[in-house]
């Protein structure tokens, strides 16, 4: 049996040991593995027809060609944004056609598919987030065996307690805050720290409670800028130190606002974020006349090794996910619950939103995580 592995979507630590994992355990059962590059975009662009397509979108995988990748993040297969159900593929008759009568982007799965039967990949094993496992499910109702890893640092994925790469990025952004309180209070500065969180602001809820952040702004519930100010200013002139600190989702909206999004949509319709950390530190100078520190940590959430914790989930979901793909187990996703390991089906990530459980976690009023009663309640809460 061959095997074939891709990541898709944004790097995250922890997919390097996932895949590792993964390669040992098929080798170990006798099987054949192929890493397959920059996610979908490998067998969008991979031509059966030329030899060189192969090498330049395949990586055959053995052990020495992993030995190594656990000890590093991202992904050493490297990854993309690629939706191969819309694209649009500049240069070809079909790309000029569909711009001159508007019609919708075209569909490659067809392309995807004889791509995957040419190089003999009888199992897909898939790691990303909603988008990738959007098109996992497609193509498993299109007859293709597949097995799902979910990955995202907000944590959103549903279906699943835990998603491979949440851990670090608190761990990163609780150190960042704890080392950006130095600069905050040696200047007497409210600081506002912008972390990923477009929908869920989980990540940014768990970092305010272990970093003992002053206040946190999450998507799902929308902020005066007035009542932050002035909590901000109470906060800071109750500090010995002299300073504030505040944490706001990427995805954090003020009251009658929307998103701040920029640049085009990408090839799952999701346009970047990012500027609201910046804004509402504006805001809140505006209001308090203070001198205030904005501070996105953007791409540093994701960068670097994996801490302790993913370096255990993603050993454990590509065990898991090659046990499935071994027992010839189809449309499955691996994910944790209740605190166990398990695998639930693909199709299940469409059948809700994993947001913040503000009635239980979250003062809505005072802007800041309010965790009490945790009997009962998973590992990160939410």
């Amino acid at each position: 049996m061959k095997f074939g592995i891709l990541t898709g979507g944004g790097d995250v630590p922890g997919l390097n040991p996932c895949i590792q994992t993964v390669v040992y355990r098929a080798l170990d059962a006798g099987h054949e593995i192929v890493g397959i590059r920059r996610g979908w975009g490998g067998l969008l662009h991979l031509n059966p027809d030329d030899p060189e397509s192969f090498q330049d979108n395949l990586l055959p995988l053995d052990r020495q060609a992993v030995r190594s990748v656990d000890r590093t993040g991202g992904t050493f297969l490297h990854t993309s944004r690629t939706n191969p159900g819309k694209v649009k593929v500049k240069d070809t008759p079909a790309f000029l056609l569909a711009e001159r009568t508007g019609e919708a982007p075209q569909d490659f799965t067809a392309h995807v598919l004889r791509v995957l039967e040419r190089v003999g990949i009888h199992v897909l094993i898939t790691i990303g987030g909603d988008d990738t496992l959007s098109y996992t499910l497609h193509l498993h109702r299109q007859g293709v065996p597949v097995v799902a890893i979910p990955k995202t640092m907000d944590n959103d994925v549903f279906g699943t307690d835990y998603c491979i790469g949440f851990s670090t990025a608190v761990t990163r952004s609780v150190q960042a805050i704890d080392d950006l309180r130095s600069t905050a209070g040696s200047h007497e500065r409210i600081a506002v720290v912008e972390l990923f969180g477009r929908y869920s602001g989980e990540t940014a809820l768990i970092t305010a409670y272990l970093a003992s952040a002053d206040r946190a702004l999450i998507p799902e519930v929308a902020f005066d800028d007035q009542r932050l100010a002035e909590l901000a200013l109470e906060d800071k002139r109750a500090n010995p130190s002299g300073y504030a600190m505040i944490v706001i989702s990427e995805g954090a909206q003020l009251a009658g606002g929307e998103m701040v999004l920029r640049g085009v949509e990408d090839a799952y319709g999701h346009r970047k974020l990012g500027g609201i950390g910046e804004i509402t530190a504006e805001l809140i100078k505006k209001h308090t006349k203070q001198d205030v520190l904005s501070q996105p940590l953007s791409y540093l959430m994701r960068s670097g090794a994996p801490d302790t914790l993913d370096r255990m989930v993603a050993r454990n979901y590509g065990e898991l996910a090659a046990e499935l793909a071994l027992a010839g187990t189809s449309g499955e996703m691996v994910a944790l619950r209740a605190g166990e390991y398990t695998h639930v089906p693909i199709s299940v990530t469409g059948e809700g939103k994993k947001v913040v459980r503000v009635d239980r976690l979250y003062d809505s009023e005072a802007y800041r995580p309010r965790v009490h009663g945790v009997a009962g309640l998973p590992m990160f809460l939410d």
